[in-house]
C-alpha cells in the first residue's frame, strides 16, 4: 500500500494556487524526489503531507489515514525536517535530542539508548556537548535529521536538507537516508541540487503548483539524447564564444565547464559554424545529457546570453594588475585557527572560485578581504588598498553578498532597495532609476511591497544580489549566491556574472554546486583553514584523473590533505 496518496490535491494562498490539482503516490522503501523552480509548491506539498497545512480541495491520505482528520495520529508516525534550521541554537546537540524525545513521548527507559544510537548514526557523538548554533552547516543538517528520526518514522519528509551543505556532508546525508529505506521507510526529499536527482527512485517535477513530469529520473534525462554537445579545443575566449553561441536561435542553453563549452541545440546540424563563434581551432563533440538538461528543457529554458544587469553598468576603467590580493591571511579565535596563511592574487575580469567543506574558513576569509573582520596576521588588498584602513570611497567600489540572508526582513523589498541605494550614496533620479532597474531585472515588481523575510528563497537571493550590485561595484564578493535556488535562477545568476566580468568586474565566489566550480577561471580549495589547491578547474581535476568529476576531485583532494599527500 502506498504511504501517501493525493487525488486532485489543491492548496490556495489568497489567489495563488500553490498546489494545483496534484495526483501522486509515495511508495514504501523508496526515495521520491521533489524538484522544481522556486515557488513551484514543493514546500507546500511537504507541509500538507506533514499536517501543517490543510488542503482546500482534493483528497490526501498519509499512512492509510485521512488528512486533515487524522493529522495528530499521522504526525506521531512520521519524521519531518523543515527547510529552515528549526532547532534550538542555544541548546547542545544532546539537549536538542532530549527535547525532541520528550516532545515525541519516547519512553524514558529507552530514550538514552535511542539518542546514543542516533548520535552514532549521524557521527555526532564527539560533538554532543556542542551548542547547535556552533555547528557547521553539514552538522546542523545531520542534527536536524537525527531529531526527525527520534521516533522511528514510517515516512520521512525532508525539505531541501542539502541546502548550503558541502558535497562531503551531502554524501553523508545520502548514506544515512539510504540506510533508512533499507528498513522500509519511505522518503520524500525536495532538492535544488539536480545532481541528486539521479539518486531518486522516482522524481516529481513541479512548476506553479502542477506536476510537469513524474517517473524515473533517467526517463527525463533520455529526452535530451542527441541534443547536448560540447565545444573542445583551443577556445580563445570562452565567455565570448559562449555569448556568440547563445545568440543563435537554434542554441537553447549553454554553459562553460572548465576548458570546454556545453551547448543545448535541437540537432547537431543546427549548431552555429565554429568560425561564427570564434572557435576556429575547435570541434563539436556529443555530450551525455544529465537530469538538469531535461529539467531546464521541460520548463522552457531558453537563454540568449544577454544580461540586462550588465547592460546598464559602465565598464570599469581601473587597470590595477591585481584587483584582490591575500597575503598570509590568518584568523584565530582563541586557539582555533579559522584561516591560516591564505595566499592568492586575482586579476581584473576574473571569476575566482573559493571552495571548501562547511567550516573550512571560506566565509572568514571573505570577511577579512571585505574589511568586515580584522585578520590576526597577514594583510589583504582590494584594488591596491587595505579595506581595514581605506576610505569610504574605496569601500564603495566593492559589493558583498553574504552567505546568510542579511537584509532587513521586516521591511519590504522596495524599502530594502531604497535603504541600500542610500547607503551606497545614490541620490535623486539616479537612485530611482537604479531601483526601478533592479525591480525589473530581478523580477521583483510583484513582491516589491512584500516583507523580505516572507520571500521565497530564490527571490531572497535575487534581492540580495540586487542590493550588492546596485552601485555598480568594481569587485564583487558572492558567498554562496545560488544556495537553495532552482537551476533556472542559477543560470540567470551566472549569465549576469559572465556578462559583468566582461565589463571588467572581478568576482570572487564560493559555492557548494560542483558544476559551478567549473564555471570559474581559477579555483582555490580551502580545508581546515589552509589553501590546499589552486589552479584552473581542469588542472585540479587532472590532479585526480582526467575522467574525474569536479565533485570527485574535490573529495579526493581533501582526502589526500587528511593523509598528508598534498
Amino acid at each position: 500500500m502506498p504511504l501517501v496518496v493525493a487525488k486532485n490535491l489543491t492548496k490556495f494562498f489568497e489567489s495563488i494556487k500553490a498546489v494545483d490539482g496534484i495526483n501522486l503516490k509515495v511508495l514504501r522503501g523508496k526515495i521520491t524526489g521533489l524538484v522544481g523552480p522556486d515557488g513551484a509548491g514543493k514546500t507546500t506539498l511537504i507541509r500538507l503531507m506533514a499536517g501543517l497545512l490543510i488542503q482546500d480541495n482534493g483528497e490526501l491520505s498519509v499512512l492509510g489515514l485521512h488528512m486533515p482528520k487524522d493529522t495528530f495520529e499521522v504526525q506521531s508516525l512520521i519524521g519531518y525536517m523543515p527547510q529552515k534550521f528549526g532547532l534550538y541554537e542555544d541548546l547542545s546537540v544532546e539537549e536538542n535530542l532530549n527535547l525532541y524525545a520528550n516532545l515525541q513521548s519516547i519512553d524514558k527507559k529507552i530514550q538514552g539508548h535511542r539518542i546514543d544510537e542516533l548520535l552514532e548514526f549521524t557521527s555526532l557523538t564527539p560533538f554532543k556537548s556542542f551548542l547547535a548554533g556552533e555547528l557547521s552547516g553539514g552538522m546542523k543538517q545531520k542534527l536536524g535529521l537525527a531529531c526527525a528520526l527520534i521516533k522511528k518514522p514510517q515516512l520521512l519528509l525532508l525539505d531541501e536538507p542539502g541546502v548550503g551543505v558541502d558535497p562531503i556532508s551531502r554524501r553523508e546525508l545520502w548514506r544515512m537516508v539510504k540506510e533508512l529505506i533499507s528498513e522500509d521507510v519511505g522518503v520524500v526529499w525536495s532538492t535544488a541540487y539536480l545532481d541528486e536527482a539521479s539518486h531518486f527512485d522516482d522524481v516529481i517535477l513541479l512548476s506553479e503548483g502542477k506536476i510537469l513530469f513524474q517517473g524515473k529520473p533517467k526517463k527525463l534525462t533520455d529526452t535530451m539524447q542527441g541534443r547536448v554537445f560540447k565545444i573542445v579545443g583551443d577556445i580563445k575566449d570562452k565567455r565570448k564564444t559562449l555569448k556568440l553561441s547563445l545568440s543563435h536561435e537554434s542554441v537553447r542553453d549553454g554553459i562553460i565547464l572548465g576548458n570546454k563549452i556545453k551547448l543545448i541545440c535541437d540537432a547537431k546540424e543546427h549548431l552555429p559554424r565554429l568560425e561564427e563563434i570564434e572557435a576556429q581551432n575547435c570541434r563539436y563533440e556529443d555530450e551525455n545529457p544529465n537530469f538538469e538538461d531535461g529539467f531546464i528543457n521541460i520548463l522552457g529554458g531558453n537563454f540568449d546570453g544577454t544580461s540586462a544587469l550588465a547592460n546598464q553598468m559602465q565598464e570599469t576603467t581601473i587597470t590595477n594588475q591585481f584587483f584582490i590580493e591575500a597575503k598570509n591571511l590568518t584568523k584565530k579565535f582563541g586557539s582555533f585557527v579559522a584561516a591560516e596563511s591564505v595566499n592568492f592574487e586575482i586579476k581584473r575580469g576574473e571569476i575566482f572560485g573559493f571552495l571548501g567543506p562547511n567550516g573550512a574558513g571560506k566565509s572568514t576569509t571573505f570577511k577579512m578581504l571585505c574589511g568586515l573582520m580584522t585578520p590576526t596576521s597577514g594583510i589583504s588588498y582590494v584594488l591596491g588598498q587595505s579595506l581595514e584602513k581605506s576610505s569610504y570611497k574605496s569601500r564603495a567600489k566593492i559589493g558583498y553578498m553574504s552567505q546568510k540572508f542579511s537584509l532587513y526582513g521586516d521591511i519590504s523589498v522596495l524599502e530594502n532597495l531604497r535603504f541600500f541605494a542610500g547607503v551606497y550614496g545614490l541620490k535623486g533620479k539616479i537612485k530611482e532609476k537604479k531601483i526601478a532597474d533592479m525591480l525589473d531585472i530581478f523580477d521583483l515588481k510583484k513582491y516589491q511591497k512584500t516583507a523580505s523575510k516572507n520571500l521565497p528563497l530564490g527571490y531572497k537571493q535575487r534581492l540580495s544580489l540586487a542590493c550588492a550590485v546596485m552601485h555598480d561595484p568594481t569587485v564583487l564578493f558572492l558567498d554562496e549566491p545560488t544556495s537553495g535556488v532552482d537551476p533556472i535562477t542559477r543560470r540567470e545568476f551566472w549569465n549576469h556574472i559572465y556578462a559583468m566580468v566582461q565589463k571588467g568586474m572581478t568576482i570572487m565566489v564560493t559555492t557548494h554546486f560542483m558544476d559551478e566550480a567549473e564555471y570559474c577561471d581559477r579555483i582555490a580549495l580551502i580545508y581546515k583553514g589552509v589553501s590546499i589547491a589552486l589552479g584552473t578547474p581542469h588542472s585540479l581535476i587532472a590532479q585526480v584523473s582526467e575522467d574525474a568529476t569536479m565533485e570527485e576531485a574535490f573529495i579526493e583532494l581533501i582526502k589526500r590533505s587528511d593523509n598528508g599527500k598534498t
